[in-house]
Order: structure tokens, then sequence, then C-alpha cells
């Protein structure tokens, strides 16, 4: 047996306006239901009033140290409550407990924020507490995103600064190890050019007394036996005339 068909099998032909109108109220009923206009700006209202909670109300009259630690602790009871909000663990802190008195009680703005959180004092056994109800809990998720959004924002500044710091570290030892480098290789060149001018010097001092020694053991030679020969000194005959002699010529006889 075929089931009764529905507006959404049915030809478009034969779907009357009714069914038409079911079956979209039926899906709109489906879709996630958007915020008005009122609960945006209540909303938005929250969050501004929670960031200024944060800043000036704790970050401006603690130190940054303390401020982040008190921050952190919000957070933490906030994502404790948002994961098990009915936890009672999670419901309540005491205000003795060491670490909140640290970071919630005794630090300026903190324990205000706490209380916009939805949190509020009362006695339980003769005993002080400040503790939650879950009707809180839109308002405590939006604190709760004000309070990671500083955080992240913090840190993501602190890892930055780190990270410039460590390149100007590593900028400042590359400078000195070139700085250091230059130094030794000028030194370097200074200690060879020392060594090759020492050289020389003694090269130079080993001629010179080389040279001395050669002139001391050398014989010494006549300067008569030093001088060249004329062409003429060494012929045969050499002072005779060809010529007659001097005086009168010799006698002829006459023919």
């Amino acid at each position: 047996m075929s089931s009764p068909p529905t507006p959404d099998t049915m030809p478009a032909g034969s779907i009357s306006p009714e069914a038409l109108a079911a079956a979209a109220e039926r899906r709109t009923r489906l879709l996630p239901q958007q915020p008005s206009a009122a609960q945006m700006a209540a909303e938005h209202e929250q969050r501004q009033k929670f960031r200024r909670l944060v800043d000036p109300g704790i970050l401006r009259p603690n130190s940054k140290e303390q401020a982040m630690a008190s921050l952190q602790t919000l957070l933490t009871i906030s994502e404790n409550l948002l994961r098990e909000p009915d936890n009672p663990k999670f419901q309540q802190f005491k205000p003795t407990n060491n670490i909140i008195k640290r970071n919630l009680m005794d630090p300026k703005g903190t324990l205000e924020y706490a209380i916009e959180l939805g949190f509020r004092p009362e006695v339980k056994n003769f005993q002080p507490f400040y503790t939650f109800n879950n009707r809180h809990l839109p308002q405590l998720r939006i604190g709760a995103g004000i309070l990671k959004d500083f955080i992240d924002l913090e840190t993501e500044k602190v890892e930055r600064a780190a990270r410039a710091k460590q390149n100007e570290k590593a900028v400042a030892e590359s400078v000195a190890s070139k700085v250091k480098l230059a130094y030794m290789d000028d030194r370097k060149t200074k200690m060879l050019r020392d060594e090759m001018e020492k050289e020389q010097r003694v090269a130079r001092a080993a001629a010179a007394l080389h040279r001395a020694q050669l002139q001391e053991t050398s014989p010494s030679i006549p300067l008569a036996l030093s001088r060249s020969p004329s062409p003429t000194e060494n012929m045969p005959g050499s002072g005779h005339v060809l010529g007659p002699p001097d005086g009168p010529p010799p006698y002829e006889p006459e023919n």
C-alpha cells in the first residue's frame, strides 16, 4: 500500500496554497532561530561592558603579570562552567581559597568581573561562597569570549616581542661574528706581511754579507796589469822606424 503524497512529492500543479504554507512553516521551525535586533543590541552592550571591566578595570590598576594571572583564572572558571554547567564543583568558588584570594579577591576589578559573569555571594554552613546561577549562562559565554580575546591578544604580543628580540640578538651576533672575522683577517694579513718583510730583510742582509766576503777573499790586481794594452804595444818591432835615421841621407853614386 503506497503512502499518501506529501507537498514535497506531489506534482507542482496539484499542491494547494495551504499545503505550501504548512511546508514553509515546518522548514522555518527547523532552521536555527536568529536573534532579534534587540537581542543583538543587548549582546553588543554586554560585550562592551565586559571589555571595559577588563580595560581599564583590571589591566590598568594591576601589574601586567597580576592582571594576566587574574584574567586566566577568570577564564578557567568560565570554561569549566561552560563545559559542565551542571557540575556543582564548578558552580561556586570559595573566596578564602589561596588562588582565588590571590587572583580574584585581592586584585582590583577582578571580583566585579566574576559578579558580571553571574556569580553571587552567599553563605553555606557559615562559609562564604560565590555561587553561579545557570540563568546567567548567556552572559557567562560572552564574558568568557572577551577574556579569551584579551589573553590571546596579549599572548600574541608577547610572542611577537620575543621573536623580535631573538631576531635582534641573531643580527647582533652576526655583526659581532663578522667584525671578529674581519679583525682576524686583518691580523693574519699583517702577520703575513711582517713575515714577508722579515724574510726580505734577512735575504738582503745575507746578500750584502756574501758580497763583502767575496771582496775580502779575492786577490788584488796591479793597476798596470789590469789596464788593457793598445793594439801596437805588443807588435814585433815595436819602437823601430822603417825610414832613414836622423842625419843626412845616405850617399848615392852618380851615373
